[in-house]
């Protein structure tokens, strides 16, 4: 029922008072209303009934609807009269409690369309919902009184929707964090990591401010297109938890995502260490000046990291809410340091800071140090690998995106925001670099007056550090770790700075790590590694990955450099980086009507240039390290590419194949169709294709990689069960062909008749010019039992096929192709109870007994249908050495040799000759010999032997012509030994009959078909396959049960054999 439907049973109490019209009004503009007869209600969904005075002025209405409601066009009227006056608003609720029925009443009127609802879009299992099933459009369309029938029956779905919301409710406990406390804080900190505090002031030093500025810039460029490209994808659907694998696995498919999912888990649980190995310098240097160290710097080290990562390891298995408060904590530390800092370098320094080359902001020190003064092997890019670590921290929000409460809001914001604030403080920590390079500590290393400065800012300021040329000194930025903690008005702050930043950047990694590496392992795409999927708590914490990352953790503490570890992740940082970059190129470049990020600020080039500038920066930083990093990166790519793990993400990767197979397509429809480039397009009428496996096996011989192939079933009987079994089966067939290994297509159709469907799909399948060209048949081998209208539509396929001018073949083999006894008892035989249930399925419909099912089962197996499993195999096996005899009889093109010819360059045929028979005139065999070769030589076909047969229009002998007569006995209508009119009356009841007369007519070539399968079974009865012209029949002349006939004396008690007829097209060519 419509919506006028819906107004007019409203109405018809009083039709005569106006006319009516129904619309749709918001609660909002109700509410505005002043009409006493308005019924205010919350559901903004509801009908409202204006009944209007169509006498009333057009300018009083005018002037009502100023500035209120747009025009509203009223389309029906129920009466013409206009003595009312009267204008009234009147809210109609017929439903207004949610009852049984409520699901059949969306808008108050009985109807099973629904609302627009985001259940309905969910995907099963959704973590922030459960997933309604809307109803099918089979139900809308057919199934109202059924569905209403099992509604009142108390069967309905209608409770899913309150069970749904009832179990959101009932989801507490889960700890979610907002952009602020879950991304801005969290990327702040790790990128404010150990680099700021005990390294940024010697990369400046050696990079000198300039420098030092544009690889805090470059390494703001990658992370700033990255964050772009981040925050697109992220903004493009629900996130889960996962962070960049999951970002990339569901942009570029589990090939992409797995590699790099894999690398980038290791890269940040390999970032705890470094992290951790920074606090612990911190730790040794400050044990060192109260000369309390415990071993040597680097024992100590390695001792202080494996506590320290011990502790990180107990707050993080406490769970995401102790760690979120220790990130706040840390985060309020790190801010005082910072401003700790700049404070410092604005208070005068003293003699001891001047000693040790602080002296507050100079112009000349400024200068001084603007400049490059690369020591030590290093030079730019060497120093960009050291620090470019400091800026990978931009995806530890995205990281925990499963734990974000709105991601899609929350990534953008808060990782654009942060890299924003971290970069400029960088720069101005940079920037304010009031120290000189080097220093000596010694207050009483002061300059003498009169001593020449050679350019020295800090001779100049009354300083003599000139003895550091000579031998090495432990002050200055090129010496001293710990300048930030000297600079500042408050040096322990910097010192606790330095552990806020260590420590929530080592926290966050050590989070990141397990929660990618548990998102990795849940999805399965390595097997081997499901074990670290399964999570523990309300939150779900990965505890096994958390030990794994503290074991690889501690392997790199060992290491306990920190200048090693950085170069180490950085390679792999950027490979991440590159491709959450490529991500969002593809998945813009793809077109893709999914691709609808809410984040507009990106450019699809912008993210390809990130790509590529983080694949140069990889190769510049260390070059073999980043073929070490892609080496494994293709390694793994190739591994679960091999695997084929069993996900469908909508990737733009099937998008783009998608894009560029139309756009293939497309352009080869502007080619012209050439005989060189000819090749078998098939449609094979297997049915279910696994029914006949045989039959695609040997058409899938010769169009595999070289042609098309398109599995056809056409379904006959009451079109709504056939539509239904079609639309169930159609996914699984072709799932069944992927799984075997079949390059084809699966196609089916729902016909009143098998040849209506066969002549639907001979007209409709392909697309452009990749159309078939070829119909691929079984032989009918039970064509004298079956029913007249049975062979009538077999022997009209043949004809429509030859109407829309494909090439025919007929495919015989003397166990017949249907294998569906094999697999009904296969599966039926072990539990009995279950076979019937299973019959349609495989178009079984004959009912089995129980005394039957046990003689079945007393007998063997193997016994009872190993013939026809053998023959159902017989195109899989690899062909020994053998022949493929071709009876080229009549010129159709060239099919009837090409097909063969295909054959023998497939890895299973190649031992396989062909022989050629033909036929010829006895006093003319070497001429025939000789032009048949050439004719071959010129069409570059290598053969084994050329036959010509001269015997071919002999007479069959008397016991082969018995045979043919008695098997088409059945079919005679023998009128001539009638009387006319039962003859006539015979015609009409059985006009499928052949008559005496059309055997006399056509005995000649009756003959010949007997005769050929005497020659066929003198000369190729040993052969691996036959391959023969296959005989026309002309239309309306020759009646099918002749044909039939003809099709079976030639084909009987051979090798398995191709009937074959091209559309008399050249499909071969001599020229070039």
């Amino acid at each position: 029922m419509d919506v006028m439907e819906s107004c007019a049973s409203l109405i018809l109490p009083t039709p005569s008072l106006a006319s009516f019209k129904c619309r749709t009004v918001s609660p909002l503009k109700m509410s505005m209303n002043n009409s006493p007869n308005v019924f205010l209600d919350t559901n903004a969904n509801r009908f409202q009934v204006n009944i209007i005075n169509e006498s009333r002025d057009n300018n009083e209405a005018s002037q009502e609807d100023v500035g209120s409601d747009p025009p509203h066009y009223e389309e029906t009227s129920f009466t013409d009269e206009a003595h009312n006056k009267l204008r009234i608003k009147a809210s109609l609720h017929p439903y207004d409690t949610h009852n049984k029925m409520y699901y059949l009443q969306t808008f108050g009127h009985n109807t099973m369309d629904p609302v627009p609802k985001i259940d309905y879009y969910r995907n099963t299992g959704s973590v922030s919902g459960n997933k309604l099933n809307r109803p099918s459009l089979l139900e809308i369309h057919e199934q109202l009184a059924k569905v209403m029938e099992r509604v009142a029956n108390g069967e309905s779905t209608a409770g899913d929707e309150t069970t749904a919301s009832k179990e959101e409710e009932n989801k507490t406990g889960l700890v979610k964090f907002g952009w602020v406390k879950g991304v801005l804080v969290r990327c702040m900190l790790n990128i404010w990591g150990v680099m700021l505090f005990i390294r940024l002031s010697w990369i400046v030093g050696q990079a000198g401010i300039g420098l030092g500025v544009i690889i805090i810039l470059l390494a703001t460029m990658v992370t700033s297109i990255t964050g772009l490209s981040t925050s697109a994808i992220a903004t493009n659907g629900f996130v889960r938890g996962g962070g960049a694998y999951y970002l990339i696995s569901r942009s570029l498919g589990p090939e992409f995502g797995g590699s790099i999912g894999l690398i980038f888990a290791f890269a940040n649980a390999v970032a705890v260490a470094m992290y951790v190995v920074g606090f612990a310098e911190t730790v040794v240097e400050l044990l060192k000046e109260s000369d309390t160290i415990m071993v040597d710097e680097s024992n100590d080290i390695r001792i202080i990291g494996t506590i320290t990562v011990v502790c990180l390891l107990g707050i993080s298995v406490a769970g995401m809410e102790w760690e979120a408060k220790a990130q706040v904590i840390l985060l309020v530390v790190l801010l005082i340091a910072i401003a700790n800092f700049f404070i410092g370098t604005v208070i005068p320094t003293n003699n001891e800071k001047k000693a040790r080359g602080f002296f507050n902001y100079q112009a000349s020190i400024f200068a001084e140090n603007f400049g490059p003064d690369f020591r030590g092997g290093e030079g730019f890019f060497s120093v960009f690998a050291i620090f470019f670590p400091a800026a990978t921290g931009i995806l530890a929000g995205a990281n925990i995106s499963g734990d974000l409460k709105d991601p899609q809001g929350a990534i953008p914001k808060g990782t654009m925001l942060a890299i924003l604030i971290t970069t400029v403080a960088y720069i101005g920590v940079a920037i304010s670099s009031c120290v000189v390079r080097d220093a000596t500590g010694n207050i009483n290393d002061t300059a003498v007056s009169g001593m020449s400065c050679n350019g020295s800012s800090a001779c100049n300021l009354g300083y003599d550090f000139s003895r550091c040329r000579n031998q090495p000194c432990d002050y200055g930025l090129m010496n001293n770790f710990q300048v930030m903690s000297m600079v500042s008005g408050f040096g322990p702050l910097i010192t606790a700075g330095i552990f806020s930043a260590t420590l929530s950047s080592a926290l966050a990694s050590l989070v990141s790590a397990p929660k990618v590496f548990q998102a990795l392992c849940k999805d399965n795409v390595y097997k081997g590694l499901h074990f670290f999927a399964k999570g523990y708590g309300k939150n779900n914490e990965p505890i096994r990955g958390y030990v794994l990352t503290f074991v690889i953790a501690m392997a790199f503490i060992l290491i306990a450099e920190l200048n090693t570890i950085a170069p180490i992740i950085s390679n792999f940082f950027l490979a991440s980086y590159a491709l959450i970059n490529f991500s969002c190129f593809h998945a813009s470049y793809a077109k893709s009507p999914g691709w609808r990020p809410a984040f507009r600020y990106y450019n699809m080039w912008v993210s390809l240039f990130g790509a590529l500038l983080c694949c140069g920066v990889m190769f510049v930083i260390n070059w073999w390290a980043a073929l070490i990093t892609y080496a494994i990166e293709l390694f793994l790519y190739i591994y679960v590419t091999y695997k084929k793990p069993e996900v469908n993400w909508g990737s733009s990767t099937q998008a783009l194949y998608y894009i560029n197979a139309l756009d293939s397509a497309l352009a080869l429809t502007a080619v012209e169709d050439h005989v060189k480039n000819f090749r078998p397009q098939c449609i094979v009428l297997t049915g279910a294709p696994m029914i006949r496996p045989a039959l695609l096996d040997i058409t899938h011989t010769f169009t595999k990689n070289n042609g098309l192939c398109i599995c056809c079933e056409v379904y006959t009987g009451p079109r709504k069960l056939c539509v239904k079994e079609m639309n169930s089966g159609m996914a699984k067939k072709q799932a069944w062909l992927t799984k075997n290994k079949r390059k084809a297509f699966y196609a089916a159709v729902a016909a009143d008749s098998f040849r209506d469907g066969v002549k639907s799909l001979l007209q409709a399948s392909g697309l452009g010019r990749m159309k078939p060209n070829t119909l691929v048949i079984g032989f009918k081998k039970d064509w004298r039992n079956a029913a007249a209208s049975q062979v009538e539509n077999y022997v009209g396929v043949i004809h429509d096929a030859f109407d829309f001018e494909l090439g025919m073949i007929i495919v015989r083999i003397s166990q017949g192709f249907d294998i569906t006894q094999v697999l009904f008892f296969s599966i039926c035989l072990p539990t009995a109870t279950r076979c019937l249930t299973r019959q349609k399925s495989f178009h079984i419909f004959f009912l089995i007994s129980e005394s039957t099912i046990n003689t079945i089962q007393s007998m063997h197996m193997g016994e009872f249908n190993q013939k026809l499993l053998e023959a159902s195999t017989q195109f899989k096996k690899k062909q020994g050495k053998g022949t493929i005899d071709i009876w080229w009889l009549f010129d159709d093109g060239g099919l009837t040799i090409l097909i063969p010819y295909i054959l023998t360059i497939r890895k299973k045929w190649k031992n396989c000759k062909l022989r050629i028979f033909t036929g010829g005139k006895a006093n003319r065999i070497e001429e025939e010999k000789l032009v048949m070769a050439s004719l071959l030589s010129k069409f570059r076909i290598k053969f084994a032997d050329i036959n010509i047969i001269c015997d071919i229009n002999m007479k069959p002998n008397k016991e082969s012509w018995k045979f043919f007569e008695e098997m088409i006995e059945p079919y005679r209508l023998h009128e001539s030994c009638k009387d006319i009119t039962t003859a006539e009356k015979l015609k009409q009841e059985t006009p499928w009959k052949i008559t005496d007369a059309e055997l006399e007519a056509f005995k000649e070539k009756s003959y010949r078909q007997v005769r050929l399968n005497e020659l066929l079974q003198e000369h190729s009865r040993a052969a691996n396959l036959i391959v023969l012209s296959l005989p026309v029949a002309r239309k309306g002349v020759v009646s099918d049960y002749l044909y039939m006939a003809w099709l079976e004396i030639l084909s009987k008690n051979l090798p398995p054999t191709l009937m074959v007829r091209g559309n008399h097209k050249n499909v071969l060519t001599f020229y070039s």
